[in-house]
């Protein structure tokens, strides 16, 4: 299924670490687009858990970064960057919902995972100094707020369908 879902995570990965961009040098842009793409492949596989999900994405396609660009004030100007098409706002929302808080991110990984937080998804649950560092933009909850709040709600329903939101 990943497999599937893969224009849709590598879109919306580069538009984070686009929109985000850390300050450091190679090492760090690495380390920033590894957590990026851990999360946006968390949010994804949460959004569209089931094959049926990532074909019909697949399909109609996932709306592109239009909102995205403009809750950021990013300028996506009119170069064809044709990948943009494939950024999923939700899955971009979750993935910064993801980046700023660990302890989110782990009930995350875990219900995907059935309890249990592979390895694969260490930077993005418990992430060292370098990495912080790395993706210091990102994780920064004041900075990602404007697109995290688009819909974290919904993230936060899906983990726990019983949680009633108020406000």
């Amino acid at each position: 299924m990943q497999a599937d879902l893969s224009p849709v995570i590598a879109a919306t990965t580069q538009w984070l670490t686009c929109s985000f961009p850390t300050p450091g040098g190679a090492l760090a842009v690495a380390l920033c687009e590894v957590q990026a793409r851990q999360a946006v492949t968390v949010a994804a596989r949460l959004r569209y858990p089931t094959e049926m999900d990532a074909a019909l994405v697949g399909l109609a396609g996932p709306g592109g970064s239009g909102r995205l660009d403009w809750v950021t004030g990013a300028d996506a100007g009119d170069g064809g960057e044709g990948w943009r098409t494939w950024v999923d706002e939700v899955v971009a929302s979750w993935a910064v919902c993801l980046l700023a808080d660990p302890e989110l991110a782990g009930l995350a990984v875990s219900a995907l995972a059935g309890g249990a937080v592979p390895a694969e998804f260490r930077r993005l649950v418990a992430p060292d100094e370098t990495d912080r560092r790395a993706a210091v933009l990102l994780r920064h909850p004041d900075l990602v707020a404007p697109v995290a709040g688009l819909h974290r709600s919904e993230l936060l329903s899906r983990l726990d369908p019983d949680v009633t939101l108020v406000g």
